[in-house]
C-alpha cells in the first residue's frame, strides 16, 4: 500500500527551522517531537482538587483506623486506670487486654470504632486536607515546596484546625472506650457514635461536644510539631547510616524512632485530654477545673509517671497509624491519577 505525504502548512519548518520560522528550534539531543509546545512538553502532573484532597484524606485515616482501634482503646483504658486515687484496674498494657479480651470479648477491644471512624473522617480530612491546601498555597510558582519551618507551622496549624473539627467524636470514643471498665449500672450504654452525640446534647447540653476542646488542639499541636522535627531527623540517620534505602522500610523506621520523641511529648497533654472528656458533673460539680487541675491531682494522688499511663499501647499505634496513614493515601492519589489520565 502507497503511503500518501503530507507536507507542512505554508511557512512552516518542521525540525530545526530557520529564524523566521513558526517552528521553535529544538535544543540538542531533544526527544520531544517537532512542532510540541514547549508548554506542553514541560507540563506537570495535574494536581487533585481540593476536595479530593480532603477526602483522601479521611478515608486513609478510617483505613487506619480500623487496623489500631484495639491499641487506641487500650491506652484511653489505662489512662482512666486509678484514677481519684483508687487502686489500678491494670498492671500493665497487656494485663489490660487480656482484661479486655476475658470480659469483653474479642469485640470489646473494637468498642467505640465508630466514633473512632468518625474522628478520622473529621479530624484527619480537615488535617491532611488544610496541610495538602497550605503547603500548595505556599508552594514557588516554579514547583520549590516551600521551606522546613512554613511546612511546620501549616503541618501545626492544621493539627489544631482539624483537631476543634474531630473533638466531638474524640469525646464520644473517650466516652465509648471507657464504659466497659465500670460497673454495668454506671455505663453510659451509648449505642453507636451518632447515639453518644445526640444523647451528649440532650443530657448535658451542646458544649459538651467540645469538652477538652483545648487540651485537644494542643495535643494536636505538639504532635505535629515533634512528628515533623523527630521524622526528617530520623530518616536522615538512617539513611546515613548505609543500611537503609529510601523506601517503606526505611519510612516505617524512622516513623517508629518518631513516634518514640512523640508519644513522650504528647502524653501528659493526651491524660489531661482523656480525663476531661471522660469526666462527670457530681452534685453541679465537674471533677475537675480544667487542664492544669487534672495534672495536679494526676501527680499528687498517682505520681509523677502516672502522666505517661498507656505510653506502650500509644506508642505501638503512633507508628503504624501514620505509616498507614500514609499507605492508603498514596495509594488512593495513584488509583485517582490513573483514572483521571
Amino acid at each position: 500500500m502507497r503511503t500518501a505525504s503530507i507536507s507542512p502548512p505554508a511557512g512552516v519548518t518542521l525540525g530545526r527551522g530557520p529564524p523566521g520560522s513558526r517552528c521553535p528550534p529544538l535544543p540538542a539531543g531533544s526527544g520531544t517531537p517537532p512542532g510540541t509546545p514547549p508548554a506542553m512538553a514541560a507540563e506537570r502532573p495535574k494536581s487533585s482538587p481540593k476536595w479530593v484532597k480532603f477526602l483522601f484524606g479521611g478515608l486513609a485515616g478510617m483505613g487506619a483506623t480500623v487496623f489500631v482501634q484495639p491499641l487506641d482503646l487500650v491506652k484511653n483504658r489505662m489512662q482512666l486506670s486509678g484514677e481519684g486515687a483508687k487502686a489500678r484496674e491494670y498492671r500493665t498494657s497487656l494485663h489490660a487486654l487480656g482484661s479486655i479480651l476475658r470480659r469483653e470479648g474479642l469485640r470489646g477491644v473494637y468498642t467505640g470504632l465508630s466514633a473512632g471512624l468518625l474522628r478520622q473522617a473529621t479530624y484527619t480530612t480537615t488535617r491532611l486536607g488544610v496541610y495538602s491546601v497550605g503547603l500548595e498555597a505556599l508552594r514557588a510558582p516554579d514547583g520549590t515546596p516551600p521551606p522546613f519551618l512554613a511546612k511546620a507551622a501549616v503541618g501545626m496549624s492544621a493539627g489544631a484546625a482539624g483537631a476543634f473539627v474531630g473533638t466531638p467524636a474524640e469525646v464520644a470514643l473517650i466516652r465509648m472506650t471507657a464504659d466497659g471498665r465500670l460497673p454495668p449500672a454506671e455505663r453510659r450504654g451509648y449505642r453507636n457514635v451518632f447515639d453518644a452525640l445526640v444523647r451528649m446534647v440532650r443530657e448535658e447540653g451542646p458544649t459538651t461536644l467540645w469538652r477538652g476542646c483545648i487540651p485537644t488542639m494542643a495535643r494536636a499541636v505538639v504532635v505535629n510539631a515533634a512528628q515533623l522535627a523527630s521524622y526528617s531527623q530520623a530518616k536522615q540517620f538512617l539513611l546515613d547510616s548505609g543500611r537503609f534505602q529510601d523506601d517503606i522500610v526505611c519510612h516505617f523506621s524512622a516513623s517508629m524512632l518518631s513516634g518514640l520523641v512523640t508519644t513522650a511529648a504528647s502524653m501528659p497533654v493526651d491524660i489531661v485530654k482523656t480525663r476531661i472528656q471522660n469526666m462527670r458533673t457530681i452534685d453541679g460539680k465537674p471533677e475537675y477545673r480544667g487542664g492544669l487541675d487534672v495534672l495536679l491531682k494526676v501527680i499528687r494522688y498517682e505520681g509523677f509517671f502516672s502522666l505517661w499511663k498507656g505510653f506502650t499501647p500509644y506508642y505501638a499505634r503512633l507508628g503504624p497509624h501514620t505509616v498507614l496513614t500514609f499507605i492508603f493515601l498514596e495509594q488512593l492519589n495513584r488509583a485517582y491519577q490513573r483514572l483521571a489520565a
